[in-house]
């Protein structure tokens, strides 16, 4: 039992995929090497300024390597240069670098003239490169025959690594970029938790996506505020389904598109069950393009954690006293300790059907024993949240297909979330290989 346990747990791992930097990185490192062994160098003589500068100079984006490579070539310059002056002078004064402890003070005082040259130009993200070169230049004195060869040789380095750098770089293998395609995903195949932030690696791989035009449509169970707390800084480019598809909200324009809101004649039910229950909760009400929260009822200690937590995000309202006419209800939620939301849930699971409603329980984050029960319209699903964005979405393109790529276990790690962005990259911009291509389907679900 426990070695099937171990390979199940084994098979789920997603192991971090090789991305296209690491290779063209890779390539890069051995075509600079490659060079250096045509022109006879080997071994210990192989000189390494050109690899460690494609190794820095190779960027996600080409314009990024291109600023990389004018700064790496500019600390070059710096370092290289006082490293000149600095051996030309110890061959001309070489009383300075008879005492060991002066010869070292001089180094250190040259890495210092190296680093403010930086400033004084004012390019303070060259200064550390321009102290290393620096240091490459003089370290080996006074072994040095030639200084004039040894600065040359230094720069000319640099400019090797910084051209294959960028001609690696540059260099993409055939792609078909699919624009049609409009890939649905799940934030909680991205994030932790609600309270959490996207891991770092993978909003950068979601932004280049979003950036180089991919159709990304991310899907919450929670409002938008949430998602406005873990993914603040995303580049959308297509509107979000949010509360469990009971709403579509676009965050370009804050505002929401759509909703699926739950009617008067149901909503007065509700509330008139619930208050025989005796049972505090929210309603969730979209007003004027605002998340307006109104509370009802007592709330106890242990639900008043969260709703303190939550209520201090500027992004939600959270009233008192009667809602507003003319507001939409989009859902109601319950706090409670974990078997009375699983009480409740069984007490209306088949009243709620009759009143053409359905409730979803689900434990609260950042709060051990407390759950919460989402009381939606019946068609505030995320399968129906779908279909409406689609025809939204094709008001403008006909043409646009639905393709979901889901989690089968959700997040556990930052590999899971990388692992989903890479296989929304692989329906986006696959590669093309000669004889091969990659077959799309027409409307599908890939639960990885």
């Amino acid at each position: 039992m426990a070695k099937k346990a171990k390979k199940q747990r084994r098979e789920k791992w997603h192991p971090p995929h090789i991305g296209q930097r690491i290779l063209k990185t890779t390539i890069a490192v051995f075509l600079c090497l490659l060079v250096y062994n045509i022109r006879g160098y080997y071994g210990q003589d192989m000189p390494t300024e050109a690899a460690i500068t494609a190794i820095i100079c190779m960027q996600p984006y080409v314009r990024d390597s291109r600023d990389y490579a004018i700064n790496r070539f500019a600390g070059t310059l710096i370092g290289a240069g006082w490293g000149l002056a600095f051996l030309l002078l110890l061959l001309l004064f070489p009383v300075l670098s008879r005492n060991v402890v002066c010869l070292y003070a001089l180094m250190a005082l040259g890495v210092m003239v190296s680093l403010y040259t930086a400033v004084l130009i004012r390019k303070p993200d060259t200064s550390s490169l321009a102290a290393i070169v620096f240091i490459c230049v003089v370290i080996a004195f006074p072994e040095i025959d030639q200084p004039l060869q040894q600065a040359v040789t230094r720069i000319l380095g640099v400019l090797l690594g910084t051209f294959v750098a960028i001609a690696v770089n540059v260099f993409r293998l055939p792609r078909e970029k699919h624009r049609e395609l409009v890939l649905f995903a799940r934030t909680k195949d991205l994030t932790a938790d609600r309270f959490s932030h996207i891991p770092a690696a993978a909003l950068f791989r979601l932004n280049y996506l979003y950036d180089d035009g991919a159709k990304i449509c991310l899907m919450s169970e929670h409002a938008p505020a949430f998602f406005t707390l873990q993914m603040d800084e995303a580049m959308l480019g297509v509107p979000l389904i949010v509360m469990d598809g009971a709403a579509i909200y676009d965050m370009k324009e804050n505002q929401y598109l759509d909703t699926e809101t739950i009617a008067p004649e149901e909503t007065a039910w509700l509330r008139k069950r619930l208050d025989e229950l005796g049972l505090s909760y929210f309603i969730y009400t979209v007003h004027k393009n605002k998340t307006c929260i109104f509370h009802q009822g007592e709330i106890n200690e242990k639900e008043k954690v969260i709703f303190d937590r939550m209520r201090r995000s500027p992004y939600r309202s959270y009233l008192e006293g009667e809602i507003y006419e003319e507001a939409e209800i989009v859902y109601f939620k319950v706090i409670a300790e974990d078997t009375i939301i699983a009480d409740l849930e069984t007490c209306l699971q088949g009243l709620l059907q009759g009143h053409r409603l359905r409730a979803v329980a689900r434990p609260q984050s950042g709060a051990p024993g407390l759950s919460g029960l989402y009381i939606y319209s019946d068609k505030a699903t995320m399968a129906e949240a779908e279909k409406r964005l689609m025809r939204l979405l094709r008001e403008k393109d006909p043409t646009l297909r639905p393709v979901e790529v889901f989690l089968r276990d959700g997040y556990r790690s930052e590999h899971d979330a990388m692992h989903l962005l890479h296989l929304l990259g692989s329906y986006y911009e696959p590669v093309r290989l000669i004889g091969r291509r990659r077959k799309l389907p027409q409307e599908s679900t890939d639960k990885i």
